[in-house]
C-alpha cells in the first residue's frame, strides 16, 4: 500500500505573476483533497521564479487552513537559512493548530546568495547542517526546556513554547553523508527526483546501517520519494510537458546566484528528457506501473508527485484529478479507511522511528 501526495513548486510559468503562482498552489491543494489524495508538500525558494514561495512553513500554514483532511508538508524548509529554534517554533505552532496534519521536511539548500542575504553564511552551509538539525530535533522532541552550546549556535536555557510533539523531521538527502546523518538521528529521508531508484536504494542502505547502529527501528521510518507524474494519453501532451519544464528550469533555475565560483550550468533540456523517460509520464497504466515499480524497488511507500509541469492551471487540475482517480483505486482498504475517517485516523497512521 502506498500513499500519494502532491509536491508543489509554485513555479512562475511564462505569462504568470508570482502572486498567481502562489494562489494556484492553494487551488491545487484543494483539488488534491477533492481527488482523495493523501497530502501536499510545498517547496521553498528565494529570489528565483523556479518557485514563488520564500517560506514553506508560511505557505503550509495557509494550506492547513484551506484544507480539512490532507497532510501538509514542507519539501523543504531550507535549514541553512534559518535559526533552528525559530523554525522549530513555527513547526510546533502548526502542529498545535492542526494536530497530526503537519510534516516538517528540511534540507541543506545550496550555496546560493540567500546565505549572504540572510547572514547565515557559507561556512554554516558547509559545516553547520548537523548542528542545526540536532538543535531543531531537540527543540521538537517534547522537551520543556532546551539549552545548546555549539560552534554555530548558543542557546541559553529557555522554555519551549509551544512544546513539540516528537514527530520526526524529514531530511532531504542527495548524498550518503546526509543519509547517514539522518540515520544516526533516526529521521526519515526525503528523496528527490534527480536520481534513479538504484541511487535511492544506496542512500536508504546507508541510512539503515546508521539507524540500526544508533538503536532505531528502521522499519518505523516513513521515507518519502519525489516523482514527476503526468497522465498523458497523447504524444503532444508529453511534448508540451517537455517544452514547459525546460522553459521553467532554464529560466527559473538559471536565476540562482552562487557564492561558490565555477559552478557550471546544467543542460536543462537533457535533464527534462531524462526525467520524462525515467518518471511516471504517459498513459494512466504506465504511470501506475512506474510508481508501483519504484515503490517495490526502494521500499518507499509515500510518494510525492510533481504535477505542475504543464503550467496551465486547467491542465494541471485535470492531471491531479486523473492521478487521484488512478491511484485511489489501487490504494488499498487501509488507506481508503483512513481517508473516510478524516484527520483523526489519518494522523494515527504516520510511522516514525522509535528507539
Amino acid at each position: 500500500m502506498s500513499a500519494h501526495d502532491l509536491f508543489l513548486l509554485g513555479g512562475v510559468f511564462p505569462g504568470d505573476s508570482p502572486a498567481a503562482a502562489l494562489r494556484r498552489v492553494v487551488s491545487y491543494a484543494r483539488r488534491a483533497e477533492a481527488a482523495g489524495l493523501d497530502g501536499v508538500w510545498t517547496a521553498e525558494h528565494h529570489f528565483i521564479e523556479y518557485g514563488a514561495s520564500p517560506s514553506a512553513t508560511l505557505l503550509a500554514a495557509h494550506l492547513l487552513a484551506a484544507t480539512e483532511r490532507i497532510q501538509i508538508g514542507t519539501a523543504v524548509a531550507v535549514l541553512s537559512n534559518r535559526h533552528p529554534v525559530a523554525l522549530g517554533e513555527e513547526a510546533a505552532t502548526l502542529e498545535a493548530l492542526a494536530p497530526g496534519r503537519f510534516r516538517l521536511g528540511v534540507g541543506r539548500g545550496g550555496p546560493w546568495v540567500d546565505l549572504d542575504v540572510f547572514g547565515s553564511g557559507l561556512d554554516r552551509y558547509e559545516h553547520g547542517f548537523e548542528e542545526g538539525l540536532r538543535l531543531l530535533t531537540r527543540w521538537l522532541s517534547g522537551a520543556t526546556e532546551v539549552a545548546h552550546a555549539g560552534e554555530f549556535f548558543d542557546v541559553l536555557p529557555v522554555r519551549v513554547m509551544p512544546p513539540g510533539t516528537g514527530r520526526p523531521v524529514w531530511v532531504a538527502a542527495t548524498g550518503e553523508g546526509t543519509a547517514r546523518l539522518a540515520g544516526r538521528l533516526g529521521l526519515p529521508l526525503l528523496l528527490g527526483m534527480h536520481a534513479p531508484d538504484e541511487d535511492h536504494v544506496r542512500l536508504l542502505d546507508a541510512w539503515r546501517h546508521e539507524a540500526e547502529a544508533a538503536g532505531f527501528d528502521p522499519e518505523g521510518a516513513e521515507h518519502v520519494s519525489t516523482h514527476l507524474a503526468q497522465v498523458a494519453d497523447r504524444p503532444d501532451t508529453v511534448d508540451r510537458l517537455r517544452a514547459s519544464l525546460t522553459e521553467l528550469l532554464t529560466r527559473g533555475v538559471g536565476q540562482y546566484v552562487s557564492l561558490k565560483p565555477g559552478r557550471g550550468g546544467r543542460d536543462h533540456a537533457a535533464y527534462v528528457d531524462w526525467m520524462i523517460g525515467r518518471h511516471a509520464v504517459g498513459p494512466a497504466e504506465h504511470v501506475a506501473e512506474r510508481l508501483a515499480a519504484s515503490a517495490e524497488a526502494t521500499g518507499v511507500r509515500r510518494q510525492l508527485l510533481m504535477v505542475e509541469g504543464l503550467g496551465d492551471p486547467e491542465a494541471v487540475g485535470d492531471n491531479i484529478a486523473a492521478l487521484g482517480s488512478l491511484l485511489i483505486g489501487t490504494a488499498g482498504t487501509a488507506s481508503a479507511a483512513a481517508r473516510a475517517a478524516g484527520p483523526g485516523l489519518a494522523a494515527g497512521t504516520t510511522g516514525s522511528p522509535t528507539r
